[in-house]
């Protein structure tokens, strides 16, 4: 049975970093395009960064260009969100997402979506 699965997030303070993991079962996450999405309270889901399949093309929102690293390790199966510089309105719940279609090209990664796992950023 396909199934993402996040970790990782948690309460952190200004300009810290947290690393979000998303762990694929039931398919093979290399052939995908992977994908982190988040929301915030009251507001839409909101695109943070993408990666296609193949040629390891990346998209990041202009938010988070420059903190934020998204990954792939395709032995473990797993793709990964690297965050830095934390600020408050980071605050959201994380999700990831792949797509055997997909593209980095507009984050267009929408197939399979884990459960999500909440992020805090407070002093």
């Amino acid at each position: 049975q396909v199934q993402l699965v996040e970790s990782g997030g948690g309460l952190v303070q200004p300009g810290g970093s947290l690393r979000l993991s998303c762990a694929a079962s039931g398919f093979t996450l290399r052939y995908y395009a992977i994908g982190w999405f988040r929301q915030a309270p009251g507001k839409e889901r909101e695109g943070v960064s993408c990666m296609s399949s193949s040629d390891g093309n990346t998209y990041y929102a202009d938010s988070v260009k420059g903190r934020f690293t998204i990954s792939r390790d395709n032995a473990k199966n797993t793709a990964y969100l690297q965050m830095n510089s934390l600020k408050p309105e980071d605050t959201a719940v994380y999700y990831c997402a792949a797509d055997l279609w997909g593209s980095a090209d507009g984050c267009y990664v929408n197939d399979y979506w884990g459960q999500g796992t909440q992020v805090t950023v407070s002093s």
